[in-house]
Order: structure tokens, then sequence, then C-alpha cells
């Protein structure tokens, strides 16, 4: 499987938490970015994908005629005629039912909508500009257009979240029919405006541990599955752009600040749109080409994010070869004696307690 990832830089204002590379204030640059974007894309002329996922910043914001032109633009460099799963990120207050509708008929068939919360002092205390009625509706209007999967975005510890509020959000998400979850832990990100003027009733690494065990228990009740360390979906919902990543696949970004991984090669396109528009695709940095060793090391770092799913040792031997990943193998053996792992004899997964604390495990992996 191959996934084509489209980076939109566009916000109508940046979120005090955020550190992804996106701009405020520059919506009259939309035309000549969709230019430019469909002109990388030509670069990957005869790449045939089966994924199609547009993020960002806030791809709503291309309204209907900008989305068209970049969806078919695409569609006419590269081979989107076997994509199986397309999704666009929207945010609650620039989905609007034309935007939908668009992207409906430019084949888009999934949503990811950025709820982040259903609390309006949530919302307002890391500046979100849009209300949880907007995004209620936001869901509602998604569902009802036909699009065969909704998924919502939350963050875990808000300031002044408490349970109460986290339950009552996933409670209407759950009863307005969401079909994908994605939890994310709130961090203070170096230089963000939350990093340097943390509010008071922000709730401890502790308080946010449990509202995130406690969603999680939720979740499960109510039919969903645990399948990434941050993702939960009811069965056959899973993001399959975002399995791609995670089982190692292949994978090219178009437009500023966007990731590829293609023929064993990663690079990404430099974070600065002025740059992109005038050279799309042409300024690449961060161009790497890992040995096989490092390749095994990688996959099964990004595998074990599949807590279910797991990492198969003898898939991961057969595709490196069993000399190459012998290393890999002892260091994953001693990680389960020492209980960091679950092995049952045939896949390697993180242990339960650890999925919150993972990252040092992935660096021992790695």
């Amino acid at each position: 499987m191959r996934g084509l990832y489209v980076h939109v830089p566009f916000c109508a204002r940046k979120c005090s938490y955020c550190d992804f590379y996106s701009l405020p204030a520059r919506l009259d640059l939309l035309e000549a970015y969709v230019q430019a974007v469909v002109h990388e894309s030509h670069r990957y002329g005869g790449l045939s994908f089966q994924t199609l996922y547009l993020g960002g910043g806030t791809p709503s914001l291309l309204g209907p005629g900008h989305l068209r032109e970049l969806v078919g633009g695409i569609g006419k460099s590269v081979d989107l005629s076997e994509l199986i799963e397309s999704t666009i990120e929207v945010n609650p207050e620039s989905a609007t039912g034309a935007l939908l509708e668009a992207a409906r008929e430019a084949g888009i068939n999934r949503v990811s909508i950025g709820v982040q919360s259903l609390s309006d002092y949530e919302l307002q205390g890391v500046g979100r500009i849009h209300t949880a009625a907007q995004a209620v509706e936001a869901i509602i209007l998604a569902s009802r257009l036909g699009f065969k999967s909704v998924s919502a975005d939350l963050i875990i510890g808000l300031p002044g979240q408490t349970w109460s509020a986290l339950h009552r959000t996933l409670g209407t998400l759950v009863g307005a029919g969401i079909e994908h979850v994605s939890l994310y832990c709130l961090s203070l990100e170096k230089g963000t405006p939350l990093e340097k003027s943390p509010p008071l009733d922000l709730p401890s690494d502790d308080t946010q541990a449990q509202l995130f065990e406690q969603a999680r228990s939720f979740l499960l009740g109510h039919g969903f599955i645990h399948y990434e360390i941050s993702n939960f979906a009811l069965k056959g919902y899973e993001c399959l752009h975002n399995l791609n990543y995670w089982r190692g696949g292949e994978y090219v970004g178009l437009g500023p600040a966007a990731a590829s991984h293609l023929y064993g090669r990663r690079f990404r396109n430099r974070a600065d749109l002025d740059a992109y528009i005038d050279r799309p695709g042409y300024l690449t940095e961060d161009v790497e080409e890992l040995d096989v060793r490092d390749k095994a090391s990688e996959e099964a770092m990004l595998r074990l994010r599949l807590l279910v799913e797991g990492l198969d040792a003898g898939e991961l031997a057969a595709k490196f070869g069993r000399d190459n990943i012998e290393p890999l193998a002892d260091r994953l053996e001693r990680m389960a004696h020492d209980g960091l792992l679950v092995f049952d004899g045939l896949r390697y997964r993180l242990a339960p307690s650890r999925v919150l604390t993972s990252n040092p495990i992935f660096a021992e992996v790695l």
C-alpha cells in the first residue's frame, strides 16, 4: 500500500498548543499554493496510491473551489483510481455544507473533525475558535452527507478538564455515531504560547494519565478497539492511511513541511510556504537513506504502536533477513523479559501498563 499526504498549511488562528507548520492570515496565497501542489504532484506521475489524506493546518479553509481544483489537479498527475480511503481534516467553524459536499464530489470518503472538546471553557482555554455546538453540527452534517467514516480528534488534559466534562464529550460523540476517535494527550511544546504561559488549572501528568485511562475504558465499553496508542475505532473503521505509516509502508508528501518515504529514502519539503510556491517540491531537507538494520528497527518501533496487531518477529525476519535483525531480536527479548513488552510466542506488543510511557521503549528498540 502507498499513501499520498497533502499538507495544507493555512489556519484561521494558531492555537496556543500548536507547533505544527501552519500559517494564520495567509489565505491570499491559497490559489498559488494549490497550483504549486499540483505542480509538485507531476514529479510523481505514474505512481498509484491507495490512500489520500489532506491534513494541516486546516484543509477546510481551502473552500469548495480550491478543494476541487487541488484534488482534481493531483488526479491528473498521479493514479488515484485505486483509492480505498481518502480523508480530509476539517475544523468545525469552516466545515460548511458546501465544503463537505465538494469533498464528497471529489471522491473523499472520510472526514476527521478537530473537535478537541465539547466544553466551551476548555476550547477557549487553548485558543480554539469554534464552539461545542459547531462541532456537533459538523459531525451531524458529515454523517448526513454519507461519508464512509467520521472521526473526531480530542485532547486529554486541557485547562480545567475534569472526567465529568470529558465523559459528556465522549458520550455526545458516541451518541452522534462517531466511528473513530483520536485521543491526544496535551503536551507543552517548546516555544508555543501554552508552554510560555501555562494556565494554572492545567491538569497534572498524573491527572492526565487518569483521564486517558477513563476515556479508554469508556470507549472500550462502547465497542471501540484501542488499535494504536492514540487511536480508537469501531471494527473496520481504522484509519488505513495511518496504518500504512505504522506498518512501514511508502508514502509521498506534497506541500511545505510534508514528509515522504519512497524507495527506501526519506525526505521532507522545507517548511516555508513562500519558497515552496516558488519552487514546489525542489527544496527538500532531512534526506536520509537507512541501512537494512536501521530500517528493521524503525519498522519494529512503528509496529509496536499497533496495540492489537503488534510486531510479528517472523515477518520481520523474512522481510529484512534473520542476520540483520539479530541484535534487534535480542533487544526485544530482553524488553519482554523485563515486562516492557508482552510476547505470545509470535508477536510482541506493548505491555498495557506502558502505553502512555512508551517513548523510552521505542528509543531502546531503535
